[in-house]
């Protein structure tokens, strides 16, 4: 070995051993993940130490409503709607898979109207809370987002323009619903009463009370995705009672896993985007406020890099 060369290898060996370092100082012994596919990428071999879950057919596992929602909401469509469609394989009356699966297929041009304006996005505004105020329920979060073209809808950023309907459409067109159905109908247990003039403050209420009678009714997946669209409308919901309680907790730290899942495999943005959901709804979950400062750090850290 020349001395060039020896000098080039002890070179591209400090290098990565200054950004193992750094990466050991931001994360401690949970980054592990992070570090080692980074310096795999540093060595030029690909990184081998995020390994993807295994797919829906090689565990024969079906997911839960609540957590294909979450799915679609950070933007695996693909996956969303093979889950989708294996859920309503096993529960084919289920209406707000229904709705959610044409909200995922249906042109949203045509669902929604070509005619548009603009809007620059706020500080607290996510596709759920627009769908809100602007379709008249936070279950059209899916088809607003595909409108805009967004590849994930859990992230909209302060002072990003979108785009929203000229006028309110017609819910049919969006969920398949029967004409003067609005979006929330198709997502309402049956016996359920909406009105067009909700208010989102009563709307939210509603949409809790909704997710303690399907808990009482034992279908836990669907209670939790209620008392989300809840929270999406009104993170600062007030829970009514120890069950509500319990069913919050439940649904935090569902957000926390999956967010959990992104960080470890560098996908930081989107991890982000869930701790920020979980704080705005519960400013204490320690848990994300530790991990989101971690992620916020490791992404400073590797910009530096």
């Amino acid at each position: 070995m020349t001395l060039a060369r020896q000098f080039r290898f002890d070179g591209s060996w400090f290098r990565q051993a200054a950004l193992v370092a750094i990466l050991l100082a931001a994360l401690g012994v949970t980054g592990c993940a992070q570090v080692n596919a980074l310096k795999s990428k540093a060595g030029g071999n690909p990184a081998t130490a995020s390994t993807p879950p295994p797919t829906r057919t090689e565990t024969g596992r079906t997911l839960s409503f609540a957590a294909i929602v979450n799915e679609l909401q950070l933007g695996h469509y693909n996956d969303g709607e093979q889950d989708l469609r294996q859920y309503l394989a096993q529960h084919p009356g289920d209406r707000p898979a229904q709705a959610m699966l044409h909200q995922l297929t249906v042109d949203p041009k045509q669902a929604l109207g070509t005619r548009s304006r603009t809007y620059v996005v706020q500080a607290g505004d996510s596709y759920s809370t627009l769908a809100a105020r602007y379709l008249g329920d936070p279950g059209a979060f899916l088809i607003l987002a595909r409108y805009n073209g967004s590849a994930n809808p859990s992230v909209l950023r302060t002072g990003e323009t979108i785009r929203l309907p000229a006028s309110n459409p017609a819910a049919s067109a969006t969920t398949g619903a029967a004409p003067n159905a609005s979006v929330g109908d198709a997502l309402t247990a049956p016996g359920g009463e909406a009105s067009a003039s909700e208010l989102p403050a009563a709307k939210a209420q509603r949409l809790q009370r909704e997710s303690l009678s399907l808990l009482d009714q034992g279908q836990n997946d669907q209670a939790m995705a209620r008392l989300g669209e809840a929270l999406s409308i009104d993170p600062g919901l007030k829970p009514v009672g120890p069950q509500a309680v319990a069913l919050r907790e439940q649904l935090l730290s569902s957000y926390h896993e999956r967010a959990i899942v992104l960080y470890r495999d560098q996908q930081l943005d989107q991890a982000i985007s869930l701790w920020d959901r979980i704080l705005a709804i519960n400013p204490n979950y320690e848990p994300a406020v530790i991990y989101r400062a971690r992620a916020l750090e490791l992404k400073h850290r590797l910009k530096q890099i």
